[in-house]
């Protein structure tokens, strides 16, 4: 039997395909890219947002046209999506044989063999229900590289946010199980963990009493074998002194934070829930920057708030001109059902969060531009991803450039290079978001990373 697997939304719900392929790898099962070939498809959907909801559903119904055209037998649908909307999902979409929540991807086995069987299968409970965090995966990321989630659900209740709803309150996954996992990772050849979660920065807060990232970051740097950790989603509010101190004197940690503060203005915070005053993330920024002066900072915004005015955005932009953040996203906000914000008065229209979006985003390519210029002339270390057809060109990364979501430096060298290799190079130029290298030496393997 073999199973197409698509994987939808974000780098969290990314871990829990890789479970839920190990799982069903276990059971003997094998998998397919050619939608031709499959005997099943099963659909890890998001609907974080509207167009992610979207996306989710037309990868349905595109699959449930395979079912009735081709030689798939069963249609499965698991993750957000599956969470939420499990009972329309079955009304609308009569295609599909079985959906399995957000807790229950251990039963993506037995979702299968009942759908192959032709009963249907309905695996959804409760949001805050466990899991088991004991699952070997299947890496789909290249194998140099590796999410590693280290906590589910969120409970900061920001008011334009579904997460709590379908992913639970914040549970972290206890720390045995991730050196577990990290370990296993690395004997696998993962040289870069990237930590991930609805929230990194409340790590252990509520299993253990307090807040142990900071920990976390330092067992996992013992690892043989792992050369980078990067943090993702750090809430502002959050970052500690000793976060900042771990992360400027752990060499395996990267200097790269992604914080997402969605707003400027303190009256548009204050409407989302969330924790943070403009005040409060200068100060933060500026820390940062002062401890760890090549840190890159990334994060994202959201436009057109209900209520937000040509005032609120004008202090947005502001601020973005100001900071100068090195990597930032811009999204349009989503009215999402079930949320606070979705009932607030003063929508803003579609074409007025857009025109919004745009400006933020013209400015802050123009910053990213700039900062990629300045970066001539430094030695960096990088990690390879592969090599561009029939050139003599490799695409890397650097410490500053998460996986998907940022850029890259086109190394040109005659020498062959794998995917995972760590090498030294210097910036010779750049191209828009990306930048242009030639080797300067090969690294030690015993070196800093940074």
């Amino acid at each position: 039997m073999k199973i197409l697997f698509i994987s939808l939304g974000c780098d969290k719900n990314l871990v829990d395909t890789e479970d839920m392929l190990g799982l069903l790898q276990q059971k003997g099962y094998s998998f397919t890219d050619d939608e031709n070939e499959c005997d099943i498809v099963v659909v890890n959907t998001c609907c974080f947002i509207g167009d992610a909801k979207e996306e989710s559903i037309n990868a349905l119904l595109e699959a449930a046209e395979l079912k009735k055209n081709g030689r798939m037998r069963a249609l499965v649908a698991t993750g957000c999506l599956a969470q939420r909307y499990h009972r329309e999902i079955l009304k609308e979409i009569p295609e599909v044989d079985a959906l399995v929540g957000t807790t229950s991807i251990d039963r993506v086995v037995d979702a299968v063999e009942q759908a192959l069987s032709g009963r249907k299968a309905v695996f959804v409970q409760d949001p805050d229900a466990p899991y088991d965090f004991r699952i070997n995966r299947v890496l789909t990321t290249g194998g140099h590289y590796a999410y590693l989630k280290i906590a589910e659900g969120c409970s900061k209740r920001c008011s334009y946010c579904v997460i709590p709803q379908i992913r639970g309150n914040y549970r972290s996954i206890p720390m045995e199980i991730l050196l577990e996992q990290a370990n296993i990772l690395a004997e696998q050849g993962v040289k870069e963990l990237i930590l991930v979660a609805q929230e990194t920065t409340l790590y252990g807060l509520e299993r253990y009493g307090e807040n142990c990232l900071p920990l976390l970051l330092h067992e996992l740097a013992q690892i043989p074998g792992i050369r980078w950790i990067r943090i993702l989603y750090c809430y502002p509010e959050e970052i500690t002194e000793e976060l900042i101190q771990t992360i400027k004197k752990e060499p395996k940690v990267c200097h790269y934070l992604d914080i997402p503060i969605q707003h400027a203005s303190d009256r548009i915070l204050r409407r989302m829930g969330r924790h943070t005053t403009q005040g409060q993330l200068r100060e933060l920024i500026d820390r940062l920057r002062e401890e760890i002066p090549d840190i890159c900072l990334r994060t994202t915004l959201i436009t057109g708030f209900p209520g937000e005015t040509q005032e609120d955005h004008e202090k947005l932009v502001d601020f973005v001109n100001e900071m100068e953040f090195d990597r930032l996203g811009v999204f349009t906000y989503s009215q999402e059902e079930g949320t606070a914000a979705a009932e607030m008065p003063d929508q803003i229209p579609e074409e007025q969060k857009e025109a919004w979006r745009q400006e933020i985003m013209e400015l802050q390519q123009e910053i990213a531009f700039t900062k990629a210029e300045d970066m001539l002339g430094q030695v960096l270390t990088v990690m390879i991803e592969g090599q561009v057809a029939d050139e003599e060109v490799y695409v890397a990364r650097t410490y500053r450039d998460a996986p998907g979501v940022d850029g890259y430096l086109f190394v040109h060298t005659a020498a062959t290079l794998m995917s995972g290799d760590l090498v030294q190079v210097q910036v010779t130029g750049s191209n828009e978001y990306d930048l242009i290298g030639e080797i300067w030496q090969e690294e030690d393997n015993n070196e800093s990373t940074q």
